[in-house]
C-alpha cells in the first residue's frame, strides 16, 4: 500500500494478539495514533490527536476499531476532513452501550450522523454485544458507507478469534484504490471545471 495507515484504537487501546498490534508489525506504513490516556477517551481531546496524525499522513487511510471507528467519523466535520484517504470502520461501538456495559460514563458525546466525504467501508458483526447489526447498518446509512457484514463474529477481536487479520489489509487497500481513482478524477476534472466555472457570467 503506498498510502499511509493510522490504526485507531478504541477504549483500553488494543493489547498485543489484536488484529490492530499486528497491523502495526506487519505494514511499515502503519501508524499508531496514540492518546494520553486509553482508559479513559475524552471526544475531544482523542480527536485532537488523531487531527494531527491526519495533518501529520496527509491521504492517510484511518483504520479504527471500536470507539475508535466513532472517532474516525468524526473525521467528517473536521477540518482536516480533505487530508482523510479513507476509513475502515471495523465494529463500531455504541457510546451509551459501552457505558453500559463498562458500568461507567464516558465523554465521548453522541453517536455523529453525518455523511463521510471519504471512501469508508464498515465492517460489523451479527452478535457485536457493544452495537447490535442493525443499528449498524443504520448508523452506516447515515455516514454514506456500504456495511460488510462477517456474521457472528463478536466484537471482531482477540476475544472473537481475531488476531492477525489480513483481509484486513485486503479492504484498506481497496480503500486506497478508490482513494487514487478519486484523486485522478479531480485532477482530470480540475482545468475542465475552471474553464466552466470561466463561462458563467
Amino acid at each position: 500500500m503506498t498510502r499511509p495507515v493510522l490504526i485507531v484504537p478504541g477504549l483500553n487501546g488494543s493489547n498485543d494478539g489484536h488484529w490492530q498490534h499486528y497491523w502495526l508489525r506487519d505494514k511499515p506504513e502503519a501508524v499508531l495514533v496514540e492518546q494520553e490516556e486509553w482508559a479513559d477517551p475524552k471526544a475531544g481531546r482523542w480527536l485532537h490527536w488523531l487531527e494531527k496524525a491526519v495533518m501529520t499522513y496527509p491521504g492517510a487511510i484511518v483504520v479504527g476499531h471500536s470507539l475508535g471507528t466513532i472517532l474516525a467519523a468524526r473525521l467528517a466535520t473536521s477540518p482536516v476532513a480533505p487530508l482523510v484517504g479513507g476509513v475502515l470502520l471495523v465494529a463500531p461501538a455504541d457510546i451509551e452501550r459501552t457505558s453500559t456495559l463498562h458500568a461507567r460514563s464516558y465523554e465521548f458525546g453522541t453517536l455523529p450522523g453525518d455523511k463521510l466525504p471519504f471512501p469508508g467501508l464498515m465492517v460489523a458483526s451479527r452478535d457485536d454485544i457493544f452495537m447490535n447489526l442493525a443499528k449498524a447498518r443504520t448508523l452506516a446509512q447515515h455516514w454514506g458507507v456500504p456495511v460488510l457484514d462477517l456474521g457472528h463474529a463478536g466484537h471482531i477481536n482477540i476475544a472473537s478469534g481475531f488476531g492477525r487479520w489480513a483481509r484486513g489489509y485486503d479492504l484498506a487497500q481497496q480503500l486506497a484504490d478508490k482513494a487514487d481513482r478519486q484523486q485522478r478524477h479531480r485532477r482530470a476534472m480540475g482545468p475542465q471545471s475552471v474553464q466552466r466555472s470561466c463561462l458563467v457570467p
